[in-house]
């Protein structure tokens, strides 16, 4: 006999705390602040959106990551990245950035030359993904995959559209592929719109709403700019419109139930381990950052 399926309904509503980060840029941060983290999510950073005049524009220079996954997404604005393995480029509005630090990178981010030179405005996400134990130490990788690669799809009547970073949605399927089932969406909700998505079960789901509104669940809570909703169990998740356009990014991940233990950029299991991960940071093991005098600035 087929079991009805199960719309889930919204545990908590988060409200997203200010704050700065790296070398002073302003995040918006649902978590961690008024809950920790939700499992296997770490964090999720709203980056801006900020306009910056010339001279003004800062980012995160060189620091360290281990045992996690950063999943960067360019919205406004572009931002140039290196690190510690030789890797540098850049990412542009709808860019993403999929890096597994495993066991350790040095990591820059930071807006690009143009914008720190001449101003613009800088608006993105940045969210950690836990790595489950036996993959903390893996060997560092990277998928990076523009705005014209990533799938796309919308409703039949085009009043909710969705950009596939991972997982899949009205039939689009991620390129990115992910340790743990993880999904990642950009959804864009026009007045009028009403979609029903399903997805696997074990997941853990979270809506966060980052432009204008949205009504979210089975009793259509209305959610504004800068709240997160915590989904508890079910099938699927239903999103429809409010009273003008909404934008929102929907996670979903398989919690990992396993101990967390974590200082700043390290994420690991033990107390020991992450004490091993500041002194191989420490001694250079994660290497660092070498630049040529044109990547630094300086005149030839």
């Amino acid at each position: 006999m087929a079991t009805e399926n199960k719309v889930r309904e919204i545990e908590q509503v988060v409200t997203a705390h200010r704050q700065l980060e790296g070398a002073g840029f302003v995040v918006r941060r649902p978590f961690p602040g008024e809950i920790d983290a939700v499992d296997p999510f770490l964090l999720i950073d709203e980056m801006g959106p900020v306009d910056y005049a010339p001279g003004e524009a800062i980012g995160a220079p060189d620091h360290p990551h281990r045992g996690f996954e950063t999943v960067t997404y360019v919205l406004e604005g572009e931002m140039e990245h290196e690190d510690s393995a030789g890797h540098r480029g850049s990412l542009g509005p709808g860019d993403v950035q999929w890096m597994t630090a495993g066991a350790g990178i040095v990591h820059s981010e930071m807006p690009s030359r143009r914008i720190r030179e001449q101003g613009g405005r800088v608006h993105g996400f940045q969210v950690w993904v836990n790595l489950p134990r036996r993959d903390k130490l893996i060997r560092p990788r990277y998928q990076e995959y523009s705005r014209e690669k990533l799938p796309q799809a919308s409703t039949g009547d085009g009043k909710a559209q969705v950009r596939v970073i991972a997982g899949e949605a009205l039939g689009a399927r991620a390129v990115i592929e992910t340790r743990t089932p993880i999904v990642f969406q950009d959804w864009t909700l026009q007045p009028g719109a009403d979609v029903t998505i399903s997805f696997r079960p074990d997941l853990r789901m979270l809506a966060y709403v980052f432009e204008g509104s949205a009504r979210i669940g089975p009793n259509g809570t209305r959610l504004e700019e800068g709240q997160l909703a915590i989904f508890g169990a079910g099938d699927s998740v239903h999103l429809s419109g409010s009273g003008g356009p909404g934008r929102l990014l929907l996670l979903g991940g398989v919690p990992l139930r396993e101990p967390v233990a974590r200082y700043g950029p390290f994420v690991m299991n033990t107390r020991a381990e992450l004490v091993q991960a500041v002194e191989d940071y420490q001694s250079g093991k994660m290497g660092e950052i070498t630049r040529s005098a044109e990547i630094r600035g300086e005149a030839p």
